[in-house]
């Protein structure tokens, strides 16, 4: 697959805060860089994405000192360049990620081979190292859950070596889908996990024991009445993706439906909410 690298020139405040910003463009990745930030796109046949991605960025000006280029990339082999960038990401004592190419790590109580290509989710960004750290302490033996926006699997992962019963991942990228199936069999709980490719109206299960949605703010609070049908009663979900300057938007968005909130954590700009059904 061709894509294209837009090249971002920012502070590091503003490089962790684009992305989300960034999120209704088909970028489909992001890498932080001593500059700013890289961002990439599926070269699309016709018009349309690419010009699409360009308006943002030029509007985005006007709120955010950046300036950006872009470039085309010929389809490549996207693994090498990965292998190139990716390091092993270690969460406390509990559990570490890395890929196959990286020597096993010590003294963590879990340890996920994640092999991402071109998904999102390694652990490397805030949101996700804050699931990861988030499903230290939430209840998974046993339950059956949604991982929605799964990206690389890696949370949905970590849930099934947690106990889940059944984790039902889904993402909206084939990408994703794809490597999802890869990783829960190189991590040996493909049993457990059932991933889908496409929107929540793709998932098939219900009454879940509790929803993880790394994702992002347009999204979740699109979503959250969908959630809060699809977890039963008492249930929790656990959204990250979140800037705090949105917390109080999308903790009154859940509230309207039924959810109550519990607790947070904060990572650079970004937080992790957990919210329990009524």
């Amino acid at each position: 697959m061709h894509y294209y690298k837009y090249t971002i020139c920012t502070t590091p405040d503003i490089a962790e805060i684009l992305p989300a910003f960034l999120s209704d463009a088909p970028f489909d990745t992001f890498q932080e860089t001593e500059e700013g930030l890289h961002a990439y796109m599926p070269a699309p046949s016709g018009e349309g994405s690419e010009t699409e991605a360009d308006a943002l960025l030029t509007d985005l000006q006007e709120q955010f000192a950046f300036t950006w280029n872009k470039e085309f990339l010929p389809a490549q082999n996207w693994n090498k360049i990965w292998e190139s960038n990716f390091q092993p990401v270690i969460v406390e004592d509990f559990c570490a990620v890395r890929a196959d190419f990286h020597e096993p790590i010590a003294g963590v109580q879990h340890e996920l081979v994640i092999n991402p290509k071109m998904a999102f989710g390694t652990g490397h960004h805030e949101t996700t190292w804050m699931c990861l750290r988030a499903l230290r302490d939430l209840p998974c033996a046993g339950a059956h859950l949604l991982d929605y926006g799964c990206g690389t699997g890696v949370l949905a992962i970590l849930a099934a070596r947690l106990g889940a019963k059944e984790v039902e991942a889904v993402d909206i990228e084939e990408e994703s889908y794809r490597n999802t199936l890869e990783n829960s069999a190189v991590n040996g709980v493909a049993e457990h996990i059932i991933a889908r490719c496409g929107t929540l109206e793709a998932v098939q299960g219900a009454g879940f024991d509790g929803i993880l949605a790394n994702i992002n703010r347009n999204v979740i609070l699109d979503s959250l009445p969908r959630l809060a049908a699809l977890v039963k009663p008492g249930g929790w979900l656990l959204v990250s993706g979140i800037l705090r300057e949105d917390e109080t938007v999308v903790t009154e968005a859940a509230t309207r439906v039924g959810f109550v909130f519990q607790q947070r954590a904060e990572r650079g700009n970004w937080l992790c909410m957990k919210f329990q059904n009524r």
